[in-house]
């Protein structure tokens, strides 16, 4: 066996090497993606989902595009809210974007 050949031999086992490297890079980019972006993105989505099922005739709310209201009926996935003395909007469902008391205090707990 001569240098030459051994050489190839070594640059061929290097060569394979560094794919395996790079593979378990694209791995590791799309875990660290996956648990710092789509996971927390998801998670948040489906406590939003879950919290517009649970709204109830009463409650205060903002809308998404930041109008003030309380609940006065719930129909299905139209809501209407009263924004003022006698004064009534209907929204959907998904324009509601989160509870009075959480845009006001920042979302503190509400019994402080």
């Amino acid at each position: 066996m001569n240098y030459q050949s051994v050489d190839f031999l070594l640059l061929q086992a290097s060569g394979s090497q560094a794919g395996y490297l790079n593979i378990a890079f694209i791995l590791l980019m799309f875990a660290v993606f996956w648990f710092f972006i789509i996971r927390p993105q998801s998670k948040k989505q489906k406590e939003q989902r879950n919290w517009l099922q649970e709204l109830e005739k009463g409650d205060d709310v903002v809308t998404a595009s930041g109008i003030l209201g309380k609940i006065t009926k719930i129909e299905e996935d139209i809501i209407t809210l009263e924004v003022g003395s006698k004064v009534y909007i209907r929204v959907t469902r998904n324009a509601v974007s989160k509870e009075l008391t959480d845009s006001v205090h920042g979302g503190e707990d509400k019994a402080k």
